[in-house]
Order: structure tokens, then sequence, then C-alpha cells
């Protein structure tokens, strides 16, 4: 009686168990390496954030804050924004955080825009600040402008602070500094008013949406991705990253008005995330 395709059925069976088994074996003991390399990489980077990231970030607030204020004063808030800019690039470099950026051609030349960006991370100032290249007023909360030198730095650069917990307040302000909004000068809106816990991008405010309405000026949105990689949100994990900032097209507010804001809102909220990777 002869064994037929059993030997070689058996031997496939083995081999292809075999085969599986080592795949499996080989992804745990790679993954096992990359996990221990990670580990030892954050090991390794602690004494380097504590002993040099942490002052810097201290020392080139003082240092640029009151060069930002100084110029601002002297010369223009447009001058001033100058040590701004270097102030975000000097705290990137050392991270050191990379920035790509994608769609700068939708920006034109001389244009105001309401931008409108998602919020990770703090490391989305100085992506903006650093690498969006535009002269813009931020929208900020007003606890900022108690901060030593930031706070006076920013109030002499133009920024603009509401007070979040009282509404009326809140947009008293934001009319008042719709005059600052001209000649190309944009304003900086995080709609989500706060950092995202997990990435996800959370329900939108009105306050940027109704600027760009009473001001006639088009809504920029820009997509983030990667700053909360380096520094989530109640934490102080830092790590270094890869950041990328994608400028979407333009939208008109031309057909907006107050009964369909949300409309707008949904737009923007839509261009946004889908950006995000």
């Amino acid at each position: 009686m002869g064994l037929g395709n059993i030997p070689r059925d058996f031997f496939e069976e083995y081999w292809l168990k075999y085969s599986v088994d080592r795949k499996r074996m080989s992804e745990n003991i790679k993954e096992l390496f990359e996990s221990a390399e990670i580990r030892l990489f954050k090991a390794l980077y602690q004494p380097y954030k504590w002993l040099f990231i942490v002052p810097l970030l201290v020392v080139s607030t003082l240092v640029f804050g009151l060069l930002a204020f100084t110029a601002s004063l002297v010369f223009s808030p447009s001058v001033g924004r100058i040590f701004a800019v270097l102030w975000a690039r000097t705290n990137g470099f050392f991270t050191p955080m990379t920035v790509t950026v994608e769609g700068s051609e939708n920006m034109e030349p001389g244009q105001s825009y309401v931008i409108t960006a998602n919020h990770q991370s703090l490391y989305d100032i100085y992506a903006l600040y650093g690498w969006l290249n535009r002269d813009f007023k931020w929208v900020m909360k007003k606890e900022l402008e108690r901060v030593p030198v930031l706070g006076f730095a920013c109030k002499a650069l133009g920024h603009i602070f509401i007070d979040r917990s009282d509404s009326k307040h809140a947009i008293m302000t934001i009319n008042h500094a719709k005059s600052k909004i001209t000649d190309g000068v944009s304003v900086v809106f995080f709609p989500e008013g706060s950092r995202s816990e997990d990435g996800s991008i959370g329900p939108f405010k009105k306050g940027a949406f109704k600027m760009a309405v009473d001001l006639g000026i088009p809504i920029l949105p820009v997509t983030l991705n990667g700053t909360r990689n380096i520094l989530p949100k109640g934490s102080i994990d830092l790590l270094p990253g890869d950041v990328s900032m994608i400028i979407h097209k333009p939208i008109p507010v031309t057909h907006y008005h107050e009964k369909n804001l949300k409309r707008l809102m949904d737009k923007t909220r839509f261009s946004i995330m889908a950006g995000l990777e």
C-alpha cells in the first residue's frame, strides 16, 4: 500500500507552520529591539531636554521677547515680528523639529486672511510663527498677557488677547481688533479653542468665521501634523520630530452670513481634516 502524497503534504504543512512561526518570531525580535532603541533614545534625550532645551526656552523667550518689544516700539510691530520668527526657529532647531510646508502658493501676496489651524501642541506656535512666512496677529487667551516678557512682547506686536470666560467681552475685543487686519496682515485662530487630547479635530467656535465674514476676507485653512508627537497636551514628554504644515486653498466668504455661518465652519473643518495624517 503506497503512501501517495502523504509525505509531501506533511512536509509542506510543516514548512508552512515553520515559516509562519519564524516570521512571527522575527517580527517579535524586531519589535523588541525597536522598543529598546526607543527607550534608550528617550533616556538619552532626557538630560539634553532638562539641561539645554528647557533653559533655552526660558532664555530665548526673555531675549527675543525683549528684542521684539523694543523693535515694535522703536520701529513697528512688523520689525518686531522678525525676532518672534527667530525665537520660534531657534527653539525648533534645537529641539530638533523639522518642518515641511506644502501649499505656500495658495497665499496671495498682499492679501489678508483669517488663518484657521488645528491645535495639537504648544509646538503649533513654533511651526506657525517660524514657517508660515506671513505677517499675522494671534488671537490668544488673556492669561498669556500676564506671562513675564512674553505678555508685553505679544501686546507690543499687536496680538489680540481675549477673555474666554466672558463671551461678551471677547466679542468686543475681536471687534476692536478688526482694524489691525488690513494691508496683507492676517489673523490666526485655533478655532477649536484648546489643544486636542488625541489628535482629532474638535468642534469649532464661531469667532474666526464671524470676523472673516464681517471683514469680507477669506478663510485660510491650515493643517498641522506631527506637533503632538513632539509635545502632547498635558505632557512634558518632549521629543524631536517631523512636522508638516499644509496650507489649503482659501475659502471666500462672499456668500456667507450669520444665518449660514455653520456651513462656512463645516467647510473649513472638512478642509483641515482632509490634510490630517
